[in-house]
């Protein structure tokens, strides 16, 4: 395993944030790494890259205890935290220079023109990095984190604060480094996730509730089925849920609605059954399967302590 966490906790006074989780990372995967804010996963992505020490639990890095050997874990790690440190001052290739020289490096001249290319640096190389835009200082950072060529990428919300343009961009580098690269990253953008990811992991008050593939996830947290139904008149939601067979109820428009239903055969009657005695006209109903934004809201809702099965258990 590329990544291995064994019942980690850590504990910032009397609020545990990373609460006895365990997973793994295989060699070659993405993995999309998701919770609410303050589940607890930076806590985790920093110690998984030795910036923090765990109160209980392991972590170990393509099979280097990071506790045990943290220089030699770190060899192995490139990491982008959410709050990207740059030297403002400095110019591109100037600071690849210094985090080369850090990582020692062979090579460093070749290697800096190689990931300011791999990251799409080259039309902003020769500024400072003070000068560059968001998804350039990002660009930087990701370089920097690749600079010394390491097994595993770490990358904590790599596109937040990213225009749309910027986004996908990103999202293709990441995607690129994928193919040769275990990499582990959070964020918030669920659409991003879905481009991305083999697998997510999801965590909920310091709890690891999920670990899977999406098609699994998305089979597994459906305690029902989904229907999507359009209807030619503007309706209320009371009209939807006024349908036994309808468990709740997402509006997109006053047109439009998604029902996750206990029985799917059951709610299409009773859909036919209200547009025939209120003479209304259905304009399109389809079955459907949860979206991983429905199934992030199902497992950490307010009050949800549900989880779903461990991919590795």
């Amino acid at each position: 395993m590329s990544v291995e966490i064994n019942q980690l906790t850590r504990t910032y006074g009397s609020q545990k944030a990373v609460d006895n989780i365990s997973f793994t990372v295989k060699q070659g995967e993405i993995v999309g790494f998701l919770g609410p804010n303050g589940a607890g996963k930076s806590t985790t992505m920093k110690i998984i890259t030795g910036y923090l020490q765990p109160d209980q639990g392991k972590a170990t890095v393509c099979g280097i205890d990071v506790q045990q050997e943290p220089l030699a874990a770190k060899s192995k790690i490139g990491y982008l935290p959410e709050a990207n440190p740059l030297y403002y001052d400095m110019y591109v290739r100037e600071y690849l220079d210094f985090v080369a020289d850090v990582h020692q490096v062979p090579s460093k001249k070749e290697k800096i023109e190689e990931v300011i290319q791999t990251v799409g640096l080259t039309p902003e190389s020769s500024k400072r990095i003070g000068q560059l835009s968001k998804g350039y200082k990002q660009r930087v950072g990701l370089a920097a984190a690749l600079i010394h060529n390491p097994e595993v990428l770490i990358l904590d919300e790599p596109t937040t604060g990213l225009d749309p343009n910027q986004i996908v961009e990103i999202r293709e580098v990441i995607k690129n480094l994928g193919k040769q690269k275990t990499i582990l990253f959070s964020s918030h953008i669920l659409q991003e996730v879905e481009a991305i990811c083999d697998r997510v992991i999801i965590i909920n008050r310091g709890k690891l509730v999920a670990n899977d593939t999406l098609s699994n996830l998305r089979k597994q947290s459906a305690t029902g089925n989904i229907l999507r139904v359009s209807f030619k008149e503007a309706l209320e939601d009371a009209w939807m849920q006024r349908l036994s067979a309808v468990q709740s109820v997402n509006k997109i428009s006053t047109h439009e609605w998604e029902l996750i239903c206990t029985d799917a055969k059951e709610a299409q009657r009773q859909l036919m059954e209200l547009a025939l005695q209120h003479n209304l006209n259905i304009v399109s109903l389809q079955t459907g399967g949860l979206s991983l934004e429905q199934v992030f809201r199902t497992l950490t809702g307010t009050g949800q302590q549900a989880s779903l099965p461990d991919i590795n258990s």
